[in-house]
């Protein structure tokens, strides 16, 4: 069997055409099919557990408002309890993969564990399906990137086309928990992997689209919100927009500071991690008790806000049970997404602002829908540091285009915004790339001041030849600097020149002459070229240092710069592009690496 197995891999692995530019298009579209099938798997075993604890399923807030005082408290203890077990279970597990697609996309090998991946979708399972105030997406864009990390492991696919394929994998999975084709793909694409290259975003996008297709084909295509008509937005509220999009880019980061800060209660208080999981759904248990509104992920809510039948002072109590119940359950360290309570945070605020300015502008809420989709969009934006990603996200959940110019408008505000005062991001590969984004951007403009060493031996006109040539016996040197009395740099004495005078027998004793001193056989750096122009330099000079002057006229010798100090710079450099994962978007031409059976 074993020796079959590896005799297909084998054979799949030489038809070279499957592993090109449009056999690659052929993955897509099959990691799109199995992003829809693993997404579909999932959504219906957690309609399975909801069966078994409660007898019904389907949405979570109407099951949990069918819940006893016990049930409401014991559902979610029991489903804390199994996830913690089963995340426990997966942190035991010695594996050499990676433990994220995010990971495993950007900047590792593509490999993600079929084990402890499992592992880690079924604790999600756990959570989400008795309760848990997270997303769902989570889960269901690892499993669809597992599968994918799987099949391109299986086929033997080498490094920049594993990652390719697992990105695949991921926009599909993205793809079927929205019903979001071009933002699945523009999710990896601008998140994860950075590039808007077409040979990247290509396969992407298909992947996305078949896993659209497929959920749809299946019958779970459904679009997600249904907000009712909306005019078109007047021109006294364009502000409104503004303020909003200004408002996400501060309160979308510090939403997700408080959510780290959850992370460190629950850490502080020091118990084992089934424990801590078991603890965090007995809490939200005790909010459910009170609020049943704040069960699951948030979009019964966002859904219920469209109508505008609500109050003020409820939609403040559920907006606030609502943030306690999410940071209870993330801080627990529930698997779990956090779109979906970012965008519910964005839907909550606009939501209580709405309903309270109607109070003295009852034409408000007119607009209440708009502004609650604007805010959502906002609000990823800020958190997610994509905002095209956010403004296609919201736009194919309710295929309305009403509200794409406010849209827009807010999400760039918010994106900006964010990232000049905050810099807090959802996505810990985002924060990683930009931080790398910067170092790069600081070393590329270096200037050659930083890499100035003191010249240790120099000479100037009053030094006689045999001092130079004392100097090339006592030093490996190829070139010795002339300066003046004025630190003036006046050229070089060459090895090679002064022993063609030992040769004829000239005088040592006499000053080195003019005749002896060079200018053409270095051309000294300056002290304000870039490292691009040191390198430029040292690519035409057969040497380990040169000379640096200043920029007075006539110049001054300042110091020398060593080839090894300018590698070493470009090396940190190469590091950092390494490790973003640039390689991912030259795949075109790469073969596959065919593997031979070894035999025991």
């Amino acid at each position: 069997m074993k020796h079959t197995i590896r005799r297909t891999r084998r054979y799949f692995s030489s038809m070279h055409w499957l592993f090109g530019q449009s056999g690659l298009l052929l993955w897509a579209i099959v990691m799109g099919i199995a992003g829809a099938f693993s997404t579909i798997a999932f959504n219906e075993v957690v309609a399975w557990i909801q069966r078994i604890h409660s007898g019904a399923d389907g949405d979570m807030v109407a099951i949990a408002w069918e819940w006893s005082t016990w049930q409401s408290i014991l559902i979610p203890t029991i489903g804390g309890l199994i996830g913690g077990i089963l995340l426990f279970w997966a942190s035991k597990l010695r594996v050499d993969t990676n433990s994220d697609y995010m990971e495993a996309v950007a900047i590792g090998d593509g490999r993600l564990s079929l084990r402890q991946g499992l592992l880690r979708v079924a604790s999600s399972l756990g959570v989400v399906s008795t309760g848990g105030s997270l997303g769902r997406e989570g889960p269901i864009i690892h499993l669809a990137a597992m599968i994918a990390s799987f099949f391109g492991r299986l086929f033997l696919f080498d490094l920049n086309r594993l990652r390719l394929l697992v990105a695949c994998g991921a926009a599909a999975g993205v793809a079927a928990a929205y019903h979001a084709p071009i933002a699945g793909a523009l999710f990896i694409a601008e998140i994860v992997l950075g590039s808007m290259a077409m040979h990247v975003i290509g396969p992407l996008l298909l992947a996305s689209a078949t896993s659209f297709i497929t959920m749809h084909a299946m019958g779970f295509g459904e679009t997600l919100y249904h907000p009712p008509a909306m005019p078109f937005l007047a021109h006294e509220y364009w502000l409104v927009i503004v303020l909003i999009g200004a408002a996400a880019g501060v309160l979308a980061p510090l939403f997700l500071r408080y959510l780290a800060f959850c992370r460190r209660v629950f850490d502080a208080i020091g118990l084992h991690m089934i424990l801590k999981l078991c603890l965090g759904g007995f809490l939200l248990g005790c909010v459910l008790v009170y609020e049943p509104w704040v069960a699951g992920r948030g979009d019964t809510v966002i859904r219920s806000f469209f109508a505008n039948e609500w109050t003020w002072q409820a939609v403040l109590i559920v907006f606030a049970l609502k943030l306690l119940a999410t940071g209870i359950s993330v801080g627990s360290g529930a698997i779990g997404g956090v779109i979906t309570p970012v965008m519910f945070v964005g839907a909550g605020l606009i939501m209580l602002c709405v309903q309270l300015a109607s109070l003295v502008y009852p034409e408000v809420l007119q607009y209440g829908p708009l502004f609650i989709l604007v805010a959502m969009g906002a609000f990823l934006a800020a958190a997610s540091s994509a905002p095209l990603m956010a403004v296609m996200l919201i736009i194919e959940m309710t295929y309305n285009f009403t509200i794409v110019p406010p849209l827009i408008v807010a999400c760039v505000f918010a994106y900006f915004i964010s990232k000049a005062m905050t810099g807090t991001v959802m996505f810990e590969v985002v924060e990683n790339r930009d931080k790398n984004d910067t170092i790069r951007r600081e070393l590329s403009k270096l200037r050659i001041n930083s890499l100035v060493h003191p010249v240790q031996i120099t000479l100037t006109t009053e030094n006689t030849v045999r001092d130079a040539l004392n100097i090339f016996l006592e030093h490996s040197l190829r070139f010795i600097y002339i300066v003046n009395e004025n630190k003036e740099y006046l050229g070089v004495v060459a090895h090679k020149d002064v022993t063609s005078l030992l040769l004829i027998r000239q005088e040592l004793d006499e000053p080195i002459s003019k005749e002896l001193i060079q200018r053409t056989y270095v051309d000294p750096l300056k002290l304000n070229m870039s490292l691009d122009e040191v390198q430029d330099h040292f690519v035409n000079f057969n040497g380990e240092r040169l000379p640096v002057v200043d920029l007075e006229d006539p110049p001054h010798l300042i110091g020398v710069v060593y080839k090894s100090d300018v590698l070493r710079k470009y090396s940190e450099i190469k590091r950092i592009e390494d490790q973003r994962g640039e390689s991912i978007v030259d795949i075109r031409g790469s073969r596959p690496k065919i593997k031979r059976g070894v035999k025991k």
